[in-house]
């Protein structure tokens, strides 16, 4: 009776830490020593978020199988945040603190432009999962009054 809230209650979890993400990648975007390797700051590295089902199996059929058998439907979970391995961008700034020889600062490989349209998407998937659960606690509340 509660799956449908259980469902848009994890993806609603799911696309908050989304929005976090992206909000640090945002806030880092300018950030030169982002992390210390092998005695080298290394620039801010761009993080992304994976989701996946929250059950055995991702494919159509699986659920399909189990909704047929009555089944509880699976929510959806952070299965890991991995890190963008795009190279970073090199900016010619001889003053910058963190310039190499040549006068080049290694930039962190976020775009402001591809970070708000991920949190565009992610605001879009959580107002609908918003919209999701207030219709499933409609029906809920009918149902209730329907027993009156």
């Amino acid at each position: 009776m509660f799956s449908g809230m259980d469902i848009s209650a994890s993806a609603l979890t799911s696309q908050r830490l989304r929005m976090d993400v992206t909000s640090a990648n945002i806030s880092n975007a300018d950030t030169t020593r982002g992390r210390l390797v092998d005695g080298e700051w290394e620039p801010y590295r761009r993080k992304m978020v994976h989701m996946q089902s929250d059950g055995e199996g991702s494919r159509f059929q699986h659920h399909l199988h189990r909704a047929a058998q009555g089944q509880d439907p699976h929510g959806v979970r952070i299965n890991q945040i991995i890190e963008d391995e795009t190279p970073f961008e090199q900016q010619y700034n001889p003053d910058h603190p963190d310039a190499d020889e040549d006068g080049y600062v290694a930039m962190p490989n976020v775009d402001p432009l591809k970070e708000m349209v991920d949190l565009m998407g992610a605001t879009r998937s959580y107002e609908a999962n918003v919209t999701a659960l207030d219709a499933h606690k409609g029906m809920l509340m009918r149902a209730l009054e329907i027993g009156r």
